[in-house]
């Protein structure tokens, strides 16, 4: 119960029992002498009220045509007439705590009560019991109407609204909705039908996205249900509120081929046209049509679908005949359908007044036989009150709402009813019955844009791939630069003893080229994606990229880099050593950087391997389909936990090696040497192997989220690293043997050489005659240091003229005494 109807009706309690307790001490009596055969009800309509619902102004006609049926047959109530006394409570409960205090203890006395709307029914129904009066509701839908503690005498012709919830389930089963919203009015009766409709739907599993309420606007709340993407909605409220939920839905834009509303079926059939200006509704009828069209509704069955004569000895449609012609007296546009509110329930009306005839036939039975009436029932006759009760609870017979009986909580037993508005028409799509779980379905039901809505937007997870043409393009250059490798390493052995093979270390040159190869292949490997593995095997080519292209990079890079460091050894040596390039000091090189590698490498796939890793990308719409599908994109990424530290360990010992390697060919830039004939072409490869290192490796962590260009981009720098280096230092060593093919003067492509065999044998004795002559000349400057050693000494100990002119004619007394002899 809301806060509002607990407090009225707490009021209307507390008043109705002091006014009792009032007329009780004056001992007020009914003086009904007049109407000894007349067995009076009082009724409760609601009809005059701006909110809630106002089924009294069909209902009210339709029970005054059962009370005209009933007091027309000899079979019933025998001797007595049935008459109703009815006042208009505008479905307040307030108001109708207030009619039916008047109705109690106003002549005459009455022996049960009508009433509808649920928050009326709640108040009169929870008061009833302390009057031992039977209530009896042809229009109240509450779920809560059904706690037979609090509501002990109650009965109602019209099903629980929870009747329509296994109803919705079962359409949302059969449609494929699994994601439901829920927009309710803020009253008891939609409150407890929406805890009902959670529990089932936790039950089968079906997801509650949201549940917004309102009071009397529901501008707030039907935005809110836009945000939340609600596609498949249950409304519930009142007609009024429905009226301004419709308009604000089409404001919102939520109706159409992506939402589908669920209404109460209860609502007249052209709700959506009637009392806009009359309730300031913002929209125009056209714009409600449109808002209103392929919305679904429930309703409890209130018309007998078959043609048959119900106990009034009519059938349904004669029933309604004779309502509409009632009610056009009354001033209703009936030929042109516009028909007052209640008018579906008008048929609930009018059983309720024959089950309260049948029961009191029943009971005036059963009291014949003890010696009493009807007319002797006062409001503390208990036993004749359970005799009421009993009697309607046994109740059962075909109506023209179909067949109308009752379950142990009063609640009426019905089928549902499924329908659509289709054309601006409401269209019957089929018919439910709870108790036996059967499903009628017409097959009538029709969508806009041709097929059943979605219950969300349809998000596709679309795995971002390398173009499959770029792929090709890399991996076929790729191809023929492993061709064009494995071509010069059989051209390398092939002519290893030619000289111009033999001077540029031909092991290094296989050792580089078997690098070009690795990571040429790596070119594949950095290609394949989700396109061509699947997610398990994705983190084995994530391992094997990794470690082909830093074996590759280390064979092809560390070959020429132990060249050229060798040609600045040679550089830096002294005159007097030997200079000899010794192999094995260049393989062992290129081995510890290899060594270095796989230390790096092995720890990284041991303690933090790398992993698939998704990157999700924002919502795009597809390119060409209207269906109501977004795309997520996503990327895959090789990563590990501590990606970034690994990498930062890989490229800082890479980068030492590129940055030292530029220095080495910067400083070696100019110099040749005939060990290494190649040293100039291995420092420009070099040149070019650092620039393009340097620019990748930070561009591809910019760009890592565009897969086409990252791959594009690496695989570019990989292959031209490669064929530049291959290039430069093979293309001349293959122009010289195609050249020269017997070994003859190699100068003019290797410019490194500069020289002939003749012309170095020539340099080698001019070396050796030369390294005698410093010999003799080192041997003759030790003389003269003698010399002067020793004429410095005579001159000190004589001073004489002939030490000057032997000094001057440059002999010694030894040579002087020499030359004498001779």
């Amino acid at each position: 119960m809301s806060g509002k109807a607990g407090m009225t009706w707490k009021l209307g309690v507390c008043f109705l029992i002091t006014t009792l307790q009032i007329l009780e001490s004056c001992s007020a009596v009914v003086d009904d002498s007049n109407d000894d055969n007349v067995l009076h009800i009082g009724g409760i309509f609601p009809i005059g009220g701006k909110g809630g619902w106002q089924g009294g102004q069909a209902c009210e006609p339709a029970a005054s045509l059962a009370l005209e049926d009933v007091n027309n047959r000899t079979d019933l109530l025998t001797g007595f007439t049935l008459k109703l006394h009815w006042n208009d409570s505008e479905c307040e409960p307030g108001l109708g705590a207030s009619v039916m205090y008047n109705l109690l203890y106003n002549k005459p006395q009455k022996l049960m009560l009508l009433a509808g709307c649920s928050t009326v029914c709640t108040t009169v129904a929870e008061a009833a019991k302390m009057w031992n009066l039977v209530v009896l509701c042809y229009g109240a839908s509450s779920p809560a109407l059904s706690d037979r503690n609090r509501f002990p005498t109650l009965f109602r012709t019209h099903p629980s609204a929870t009747v329509h919830n296994p109803t919705r389930i079962k359409l949302m089963e059969k449609f494929g909705w699994s994601r439901v919203a829920i927009l309710q009015q803020a009253e008891e009766v939609f409150i407890s039908t929406v805890e009902d409709l959670e529990a089932r739907c936790k039950e089968t599993g079906i997801e509650i996205v949201t549940r917004q309420s309102f009071l009397s606007d529901p501008t707030d709340a039907v935005r809110n249900l836009r945000r939340q993407d609600a596609r498949i909605i249950v409304g519930l409220f009142y007609v009024v509120a429905a009226r301004r939920v419709l308009c604000e839905m089409y404001k919102q834009n939520l109706y159409g081929k992506s939402h589908v509303w669920f209404f109460i079926g209860w609502y007249e059939d052209n709700w959506f046209e009637v009392n806009l200006e009359k309730e300031e509704v913002g929209c125009t009828k056209d714009q409600m049509r449109i808002a209103a069209e392929g919305h679904l509704t429930t309703e409890a069955l209130m018309w007998n679908q078959n043609n048959q004569r119900t106990i009034s000895g009519k059938t349904s449609e004669d029933f309604r005949l004779r309502l509409n012609e009632v009610l056009r007296q009354a001033g209703y546009d009936i030929d042109n359908m516009r028909y007052p509110e209640g008018y579906q329930e008008a048929p609930l009306a009018y059983d309720a007044v024959w089950a309260v005839a049948l029961a009191f036939n029943k009971t005036m039975e059963r009291l014949h036989k003890h010696g009493k009436s009807l007319k002797n029932f006062t409001y503390t006759d208990k036993e004749t009150a359970d005799g009421i009760y009993s009697a309607i609870n046994s109740t059962q017979f075909l109506g023209v709402s179909g067949y109308v009986a009752f379950s142990s909580q009063g609640d009426r037993i019905a089928l549902t009813q499924i329908e659509q508005i289709i054309n601006g028409t409401y269209v019957k799509l089929g018919y439910y019955d709870t108790q036996s779980d059967n499903l009628t379905w017409l097959g009538k039901e029709k969508w806009s844009g041709g097929k059943v809505p979605q219950d969300r937007t349809i998000v596709r997870q679309v795995l971002r791939t390398v173009s499959l043409p770029l792929f090709i393009c890399m991996w076929t250059i790729s191809c023929i630069g492993i061709m064009a490798a494995i071509a010069l390493i059989v051209f390398n052995i092939w002519y290893r003893h030619r000289r111009v093979i033999q001077s540029s270390h031909p092991v290094c040159n296989t050792i580089m080229l078997l690098g070009v190869c690795t990571c040429l292949w790596s070119v594949f490997l950095l290609g394949l994606d989700g396109q061509f593995v699947s997610p398990h095997v994705y983190p084995v080519v994530c391992q094997a990229r990794a470690w082909l292209l830093c074996i590759g990079f280390t064979l092809a890079y560390g070959a020429m880099f132990s060249k050229v460091w060798r040609v600045h050894r040679l550089t830096t040596k002294a005159k007097s050593e030997v200079k000899k390039v010794e192999p094995w000091k260049l393989y062992l090189m290129v081995t510890g950087f290899l060594l270095v590698d796989i230390v790096i490498l092995l720890t990284w796939q041991l303690y933090d391997p790398l992993q698939r890793r998704i990157e999700v990308f924002p919502l795009e719409d597809p390119v060409s389909t209207e269906d109501d599908i977004k795309i997520r994109p996503e990327l895959e990424h090789c990563e590990s936990e501590n990606n970034n530290v690994w990498l930062g360990v890989m490229y800082g010992y890479k980068g030492l090696v590129l940055v030292f390697g530029l220095f080495l060919a910067y400083e070696t830039r100019s110099i040749k040497v005939k060990q290494i004939n190649d040293s100039r072409y291995v420092g420009m490869s070099i040149y070019n192997v650092v620039v393009l290192c340097l620019i990748t490796a930070p561009v591809t962590m910019v760009i890592a989220s565009q897969q086409d260009a990252s791959f594009a981009f690496v695989a570019l720098a990989v292959i031209f690293c490669c064929f530049l280096s291959m290039a430069l230092i093979f293309v001349p060593k293959v122009i010289e043997v195609i050249r020269h093919p017997r070994d003859k003067i190699e100068s003019k492509y290797n410019p490194d050489v500069g020289m002939t065999k003749e012309d170095e044998e020539r340099y080698q004795k001019l070396v050796a005659e030369n390294e005698e002559l410093q010999k003799l000349i080192s041997a003759k400057e030790e003389k003269i240091r003698l010399i002067r050693i020793r004429l410095q000494e005579r001159e000190a100990l004589r001073g004489g003229g002939v030490t000057d002119g032997r000094l001057l004619s440059g002999t010694t007394p030894q040579q002087d005494s020499t030359a004498n002899t001779e």
